[in-house]
């Protein structure tokens, strides 16, 4: 049993987003000096060279990343390092700050072992999130940023948000995410319409001088024809990758009393429907572009499904709630045992070994 494990029940006793709050102010405190840092990686951080993934001309310590979400603001992006993590996603971030949707907005579904959320892009604004970065600098690992639109932002001002964020804050990013898939901002236009997509791609294609990688992420209630026109389009504009996926509207077999309520769903309920995408989208590409997959992965094990589905990289938020800070160094760990098992000398061999 992990201290994790001992202090988690008094953490849920609190409401999610305080809960939230206060292991932010946990992670402050850890990153606040160097040796409190070294003391924490020293502890959780996990190397090893069959970890190490090549991808979208970035070179990944270790496959498992933070999902966009946690750390929206960029305010603990060296804690997360310090803990093992080998890349960090900020955001989403938007043009300006805005408060999002009316607590309470995120839910537990312990019984199932999951999240629902309606935050609703709630986050300080880009140029908050500018000065944060410039401060305290950027992590040794691979940085993402995710942006998104304001939530009262029509079609046309979408594109401008977009590109405004992106000019902005990808000077420090490693990779920049496009996200057009959100659940739990206003549908007052479809943001992931083929016209849409071409323009926002158009005009970050413009914007982007040094040539920073440009990610999509799709979400998973969409049929899958609609994904891989989506994907046409991605080849069309050369984008980087894709990240897969996002929360679902979907709640079929969940258990838990709050299985009601309305938000995007994250966690176990989503790790066999966000694998079968990747999959999915890996056949569609023929592995030829990066898949970062996102949904349930809370294990080894699930990590290992999604690479073999064809993801070079995985993210998570919701199985970071539930482990604790252990959680990248156990993924690590395991994953370095299930590739000795399985005859592979690296992640990157094993990428896509599923496919038919």
């Amino acid at each position: 049993m992990t201290l994790y494990s001992r202090v988690r029940p008094l953490a849920f006793t609190l409401p999610p987003e305080r809960a939230h709050a206060l292991g932010k102010q946990a992670l402050r405190a850890v990153q606040s000096t160097y040796p409190t840092r070294a003391a924490v990686s020293y502890a959780y951080q996990y190397d090893h060279p069959a970890l190490e993934v090549d991808a979208f001309g970035t070179r990944f310590p270790n496959p498992v990343g933070v999902a966009a979400g946690f750390d929206k603001n960029a305010e603990v992006t060296h804690a997360l390092e310090s803990l093992g993590f080998g890349f960090v996603e900020i955001g989403t971030v938007t043009p300006y700050a805005q408060t999002g949707n009316d607590r309470p907005r995120l839910f537990r579904l312990r019984e199932d072992r999951g999240m629902i959320n309606r935050l609703g892009f709630n986050g300080h604004g880009m140029e908050a999130i500018k000065s944060r970065l410039e401060r305290d600098g950027v992590p040794d690992v691979p940085l993402g940023v995710n942006v998104g639109k304001m939530n009262t932002s029509s079609e046309a001002e979408a594109i401008e948000d977009y590109r405004r964020v992106f000019d902005r804050l990808s000077p420090f990013a490693d990779y920049v995410v496009v996200n057009v898939s959100c659940p739990n901002t206003p549908e007052t236009f479809d943001e992931s319409s083929p016209e849409q997509l071409r323009t926002i791609f158009e005009t970050l294609e413009a914007e982007n001088e040094a040539e920073k990688p440009i990610l999509v992420k799709v979400g998973p209630d969409s049929p899958d024809e609609s994904v891989l026109e989506l994907v046409d389009i991605v080849r069309e504009f050369d984008v980087d990758g894709i990240v897969a996926t996002n929360t679902t509207t979907e709640r079929e077999g969940l258990e838990s009393p709050n299985r009601e309520e309305r938000g995007g769903l994250s966690g176990e309920p989503l790790a066999d429907r966000s694998t079968e995408l990747v999959r999915t989208l890996a056949e569609y590409t023929d592995g030829e572009l990066p898949i970062v997959g996102v949904g349930g992965v809370d294990s080894a094990e699930r990590a290992y499904e999604k690479v073999r589905a064809g993801a070079s990289l995985v993210q998570l938020y919701t199985g970071f709630v539930y482990e604790g800070p252990s959680t990248a160094k156990r993924i690590n760990r395991g994953l370095v045992e299930l590739l000795e098992r399985d005859g592979f000398s690296s992640v990157e061999e094993a990428v896509g070994a599923d496919l038919e």
